[in-house]
């Protein structure tokens, strides 16, 4: 098993990409830790992965949160060996339409969140660690209505390299996964009617080459490889996985 004996931390664990990515890593050996803040969440992902996973409540956006969950994680496990920052949001609307409160929250968890959930991780990770953070194809490509989300995800691409950099002489990489359009609640959440949502999905769907959404377990997948050893001289580096949709 590709991750055997490791211990692992998901944030954005509890639907979804980190959903599917808890019980990909579980299944592949590893003592997985999922962190989330919703609790009626937190619950579902509870009751569908057993006892096998622990799960932590926790906003990333506070970096008190993480530090509290750090805490926990160090007096338990006493180090991470792979860190999956996957923990996103993001609220649609046009130019004229955007206010100073979404961009706060979206830069809140999108790029705070991550920064200081590998910041307050790093010292627990042993050498030899992996960090995998998601970002979008949104980071290549514009789009209307998803300006400020687009930002952060290019934020995080950015840090991606930034921190592979810093980390790389004590022996931990850091690489991003960049998934397209997914077939996850994500897209619930952004603040469209389901009319409007129906409208995008058909008109993404138009676009991505291979003509169809992606799904959440092809992302873990990408998640796994970055995750293990197969990926071990790969670090700065970003695994697109979004259908072609930002290569052609």
């Amino acid at each position: 098993m590709k991750l055997s004996s490791k211990i692992v931390v998901v944030t954005g664990g509890t639907s979804g990409i980190g959903l599917e990515a808890a019980k990909l890593f579980r299944d592949e050996g590893a003592t997985v830790i999922i962190i989330g803040q919703n609790p009626a969440r937190l619950q579902a992902a509870a009751s569908e992965l057993g006892d096998s996973v622990t799960l932590l409540r926790g906003d990333v956006s506070k970096p008190a949160d993480i530090e509290s969950i750090v805490e926990q994680i160090r007096q338990k496990f006493r180090h991470i060996d792979v860190l999956f920052a996957n923990a996103g949001m993001g609220l649609a609307a046009p130019l004229e339409a955007v206010t100073e409160d979404q961009i706060d929250a979206q830069f809140g968890v999108n790029f705070k969140g991550v920064f200081f959930t590998v910041q307050k991780t790093a010292p627990l990770l042993a050498k030899g660690g992996s960090i995998v953070v998601t970002t979008s194809f949104l980071n290549e490509v514009g789009a209307p209505g998803l300006s400020i989300l687009s930002a952060t995800k290019a934020a995080v691409r950015s840090l991606v390299r930034s921190l592979g950099a810093e980390l790389a002489p004590r022996g931990i990489r850091v690489n991003a996964v960049s998934p397209g359009p997914i077939s996850t609640p994500f897209h619930g959440k952004l603040g469209l009617s389901e009319t409007q949502l129906n409208q995008a999905a058909s008109a993404i769907e138009d676009q991505v080459p291979l003509h169809r959404f992606g799904e959440a377990g092809e992302i873990a997948r990408a998640a796994l490889f970055l995750a293990s050893d197969d990926s071990s001289f790969m670090t700065g580096s970003e695994l697109v996985a979004d259908g072609g949709m930002s290569q052609f």
